[in-house]
Formats: structure tokens, C-alpha cells, sequence
């Protein structure tokens, strides 16, 4: 009797979970998109003992205003990222931008931070301790000659 009492109590404690976390999420406005690779980045930072990132409605401000520059200029660039804090009131010890862009499955959440993982000052960036927060902007359109093309921008602050 105990044992069924605990597996029922355990069930019901994972889906106010699953509930919290999508509520969450939904709350803080992220796309499925943006939400698959916060969830994926935090699994990463998890397995190498550092705490998840949360969610920053400035940063998330500041990520998803220079995915929308990049796509409407067709460039592909940090810009002037100091400003670009400031201007969203971003505040600090550290902050630091990670950029991407693909299609197709170079443009999901897993090909992106496999993408990041490879390259030495992404990777530096997603597991950085000091790092405690980040908005992330995940637009979908036509870039650089591809349709259905995932520009991303992730903004870091701690």
C-alpha cells in the first residue's frame, strides 16, 4: 500500500513540476524555440556542476532587438554590444553575446549549441560560472540567401 502511495504522490509531484516549469516559461515569454535551447544550455552548465541560467526580460529584450537588426540589415555581427546593454539597462559584473545562425537542423536548438560547444569562446561563454542569467532571441526568416533561416542571439549577464 505505501509503496503505490509514494509512486502516485512521486507522479503527481513530476507534473506540478512539468507544470511550474512550462508555466514558467510561458510566463517569461520565451518561444518554444528559445525555451528548447535554454533548456538544452542549462542540461549542459547542469553536467558540468555549474547552476542554470535564468531568464532576463532585459536581456531577453536586448537578444531578440539585435536578432531582428541582424535580420532586417543581413549582417552578421556583434555591433556595438556595450550600447546595446546600456540601451536595455542591462546590469552586471560580466556580460557576453553569442551569436548563430542556420537552417534546417542547423538551425534547431541542438545544432546550435553543438555549434557553440565547438567553438572555444562560445563554449567559455555557456560555462562560465559568473554567468547567471540570459535572454535569448531566436527569430526565424530569410537570411544571407536562405529561407527559414534561425537567427540567434544570446545575452549573458551575471
Amino acid at each position: 500500500m505505501i509503496p503505490r502511495v509514494l509512486k502516485r504522490l512521486t507522479a503527481l509531484g513530476a507534473a506540478i513540476l512539468v507544470l511550474v516549469l512550462t508555466t514558467t516559461t510561458a510566463a517569461a515569454g520565451l518561444t518554444r524555440a528559445e525555451a528548447r535551447l535554454l533548456r538544452d544550455l542549462n542540461r549542459v552548465r547542469a553536467a558540468h556542476g555549474l547552476a542554470p541560467l535564468r531568464y532576463d526580460p532585459r536581456l531577453q529584450r536586448a537578444a531578440r532587438a539585435h536578432s531582428r537588426a541582424m535580420l532586417v540589415t543581413q549582417t552578421f555581427q556583434h555591433g556595438a554590444f556595450g550600447a546595446r546593454m546600456a540601451q536595455f539597462d542591462v546590469k552586471g559584473t560580466w556580460t557576453g553575446e553569442n551569436l548563430a545562425w542556420g537552417n534546417g537542423a542547423f538551425g534547431s536548438a541542438g545544432g546550435i549549441l553543438r555549434a557553440w560547444l565547438a567553438s572555444p569562446e562560445h563554449r567559455a561563454n555557456l560555462l562560465r560560472p559568473g554567468f547567471t542569467r540570459i535572454g535569448i532571441g531566436d527569430l526565424v526568416g530569410a537570411f544571407l540567401g536562405y529561407d527559414a533561416a534561425h537567427v540567434v542571439t544570446a545575452d549573458f549577464a551575471g
